[in-house]
């Protein structure tokens, strides 16, 4: 199943015993597109706080009652390390989460699934231990002591993979010859919420279309200019599959997309 990231801005976060919040944003790993984290802002039970939840740990979302569940306690989640919603999301910040809640993190290969927690757990206000977290290959360990003034004590201050879907809307989509529109949104997977198309308006160019292009497809991504570039025509994109925005996107229309463009389908086969 495939969700427009835009609609989900605004489910309810249900925990076991009440609600937590509403999603008000999602982090975005640029390197694979992956969605690390759910920004979840408290409202009036945490006045002025928002606390970070990987969407892998939602149970099924709810479309009617605009809801996700997730195998945690209010305690388990006021508990949490507390978040700077200033500054940027460091790798340091993101092993505390883990580590918290007892969950493997997605650096180490697990995706960011829950591993270790339970409800009991959450309810006594503690998590059970959890092996040391894995760093990326090359990269330093997020839980070992960073000496001051070096690269690895950088790292601490934020980390300049995770990007803002609310930022992202907006960026600007750029062809070999030309600018094809901007993003209007980000379609994702449920499960393994990954993004898997860029959905571009292309109302300066071509009024009243909305294109779907993979990000796996772009040739690169400028974050400095707000620009993701693709290594096709204006004419390739402007003649590829109508993409419905009233109608759920189906496998059908995916392979012929997939085919448009010539490019192996996620799912598997040709």
């Amino acid at each position: 199943m495939l969700w427009r990231i835009s609609d989900l801005i605004g489910y309810s976060v249900q925990a076991t015993d009440g609600g937590i919040g509403a999603v008000s944003d999602f982090l975005i790993d640029d390197r694979a597109w992956d969605v690390r984290w759910a920004v979840i802002d408290t409202g009036a039970w945490l006045p002025g706080r928002k606390v970070l939840l990987p969407p892998t740990a939602f149970g099924d979302g709810d479309p009617e009652r605009r809801a996700f569940p997730v195998d945690l306690t209010r305690e388990g989640v006021e508990n949490s390390p507390p978040l700077d919603a200033d500054r940027p999301v460091s790798r340091q910040v993101e092993a505390d989460l883990y580590g918290h809640y007892g969950w493997a993190p997605y650096w180490g290969g697990a995706h960011g699934m829950p591993a270790y927690y339970t409800p009991a757990a959450g309810a006594a206000g503690a998590v059970p231990p959890v092996a040391t977290p894995v760093p990326l290959q090359g990269e330093a360990d997020p839980a070992a002591p960073r000496p001051p003034g070096t690269a690895a004590a950088e790292n601490r201050e934020g980390d300049p993979h995770l990007r803002s879907a609310n930022e992202v809307t907006g960026y600007y989509v750029q062809a070999t010859d030309g600018d094809v529109g901007h993003i209007e949104d980000l379609v994702v997977e449920a499960g393994s919420w990954k993004t898997r198309y860029l959905l571009v308006d292309t109302r300066n160019w071509w009024p009243g279309r909305l294109v779907l292009i993979a990000p796996d497809w772009a040739s690169d991504v400028s974050w400095a200019e707000r620009k993701v570039l693709v290594d096709v025509s204006r004419e390739k994109v402007k003649g590829s599959p109508e993409y419905d925005a009233t109608k759920p996107i189906d496998r059908g229309y995916e392979a012929r997309l997939h085919s448009y463009y010539d490019a192996r389908p996620y799912w598997g086969g040709m």
